[in-house]
């Protein structure tokens, strides 16, 4: 596998794992409870870890903070922008509801349409992505620290 190519695989991977979740919690009838949202999150950080740490392991020793980031920030964002155009023909075509219905519990007096939960996602995905991108390169970059000597006195 090209190196370079990771995140787009794994940005696909993210995002058919997200799109799976979502139409299951709608076969049981509970996607209108946002907590559930935090699946969301647990999906998209493993899925940001592996590509990282796939990105690592085609690497080796040429993998630097540089390779690493740009794999998971183009993952996370390419999953987003794919779970966004699903969701958006979703409550634009299949369950015209579905935005009314989440609407109604967060912002009862603004009238937005289902632009506003686009918006939302899009936001959410990509800050996400940047902050779970930033937190697993601590574990993989590599390390500046240099071996200590044993001194004598």
């Amino acid at each position: 596998m090209n190196p370079n190519r990771v995140f787009f695989r794994y940005g696909l991977i993210i995002a058919v794992v997200l799109i799976a979740y979502f139409l299951i919690i709608r076969l049981v009838g509970l996607h209108e409870n946002i907590w559930l949202r935090i699946v969301n999150g647990a999906i998209v950080a493993y899925g940001l870890y592996a590509s990282i740490r796939m990105r690592k392991l085609l690497e080796g020793d040429n993998f630097n903070y540089y390779k690493g980031f740009t794999t998971g920030i183009y993952a996370g964002f390419l999953a987003t922008l794919v779970f966004v155009i699903f969701m958006a023909v979703y409550m634009y075509h299949l369950d015209p509801e579905f935005p009314n219905s989440i609407l109604d519990s967060w912002m009862k007096d603004y009238n937005q349409g289902p632009g506003i939960l686009l918006f939302i996602l899009t936001i959410e995905g990509f800050a996400s992505s940047v902050v779970l991108t930033l937190a697993f390169m601590q574990r993989f970059k590599p390390s500046w620290n240099t071996k200590k000597s044993v001194q004598k006195a």
